[in-house]
């Protein structure tokens, strides 16, 4: 009888330290996933497909808000100051490993105020140049940027985006100089490019693929190490010309720091799930984004990877906020 009474005494506790863990998610709220992106990236369509998941499996509603500008600061300080009881989550990609170098401050603390929840997936990035600009290989573009510094445009998706520091990496590597041109995401800089405005990008490989097996841009490298398997003909960046060269882009999610652990592992498992489904494998596929998955652990030693990786590189060549 003791140890019953011991036993309905700490479960009685655990209620009152916990009373609405039990009940999360709450089918009379709503889940917003928060996108620091215009749509039409990967990141919103991950946002999106996450959003659809959990209202069909939870039965919650989820809605994606896309809040764009200040170089994806303006969605995550939103995130970081939200209540932090599992209903905003927000969509991070490669910048909110650069971010912290890039800005001399930040209006939010990278590390202390958000909890890892996944590591969504991962792509690299393609090197992508306008059909009307006469270079054909990586080659040709670092002899065309040395013979007339300051000639080429290239765009990104904003300061601090992969597609600025892979050309801030290969400019640091092949000794060149490129105009940047930042836009406030892919959509609209794959169309200026598209159109002539800016002449070569580095750009996620799901943004971008579509226009390149179309005939509509031209692929000189992707920046894996290895060849893509579904791009096999494109040479990597290393084996075109900048031995060395690596760039991995990543997309996952994370919540407010102050989030719950059990909520945390909550969300955790249901992301695994989602990764794991195969209409979810398909549409990563068809983007070029293998999905990853894990514990939070194994996202946040990859942030504090990337974090260390990045501010060497944004020190080293000099990049900054346009």
């Amino acid at each position: 009888m003791r140890m019953l009474r011991v036993l309905a005494f700490v479960l009685a506790a655990f209620a009152l330290i916990s009373p609405a863990r039990a009940d999360y998610p709450d089918k009379t709220k709503t889940i917003r996933i928060v996108v620091p992106y215009t749509p039409g990236g990967f990141n919103d369509t991950l946002g999106r497909i996450v959003a659809q998941k959990f209202t069909e499996d939870w039965g919650v509603t989820t809605v994606v808000e896309n809040r764009p500008g200040g170089g994806t600061l303006i969605g995550t300080d939103a995130v970081a100051k939200a209540p932090a009881d599992g209903y905003t989550l927000l969509v991070v990609a490669f910048p909110f490993a650069v971010n912290p170098t890039l800005y001399a401050k930040l209006p939010y603390d990278t590390v202390k105020d958000f909890a890892p929840l996944i590591l969504a997936g991962q792509t690299p990035n393609l090197l992508v140049v306008n059909n009307d600009v006469p270079v054909k290989s990586v080659k040709e573009l670092i002899d065309t940027a040395k013979a007339k510094p300051g000639s080429i445009s290239y765009g990104s998706t904003g300061s601090g985006s992969s597609n600025h520091l892979s050309m801030e990496l290969f400019r640091l590597m092949t000794g060149t100089s490129l105009i940047h041109v930042p836009y406030k995401g892919s959509a609209p800089m794959v169309t200026d490019l598209l159109g002539g405005h800016v002449q070569v990008a580095f750009d996620n490989v799901p943004n971008v693929v579509t226009q390149v097996k179309a005939g509509k841009l031209r692929a000189l490298a992707i920046t894996s190490p290895e060849r893509a398997p579904s791009l096999p003909d494109i040479p990597t960046v290393a084996e075109a010309g900048v031995p060395g060269y690596d760039v991995g882009v990543w997309f996952g999610l994370v919540a407010p720091a102050a989030t719950p652990p059990d909520v945390l592992a909550i969300l955790n498992a249901e992301l695994n799930k989602i990764l794991a489904m195969p209409d979810v494998k398909q549409k990563f596929a068809d983007q070029g984004v293998d999905p990853v998955g894990g514990p939070p652990e194994r996202f946040a030693e990859h942030l504090k990877v990337q974090i260390e990786k990045w501010t060497k590189v944004v020190k080293e060549s000099g990049a900054k906020v346009e």
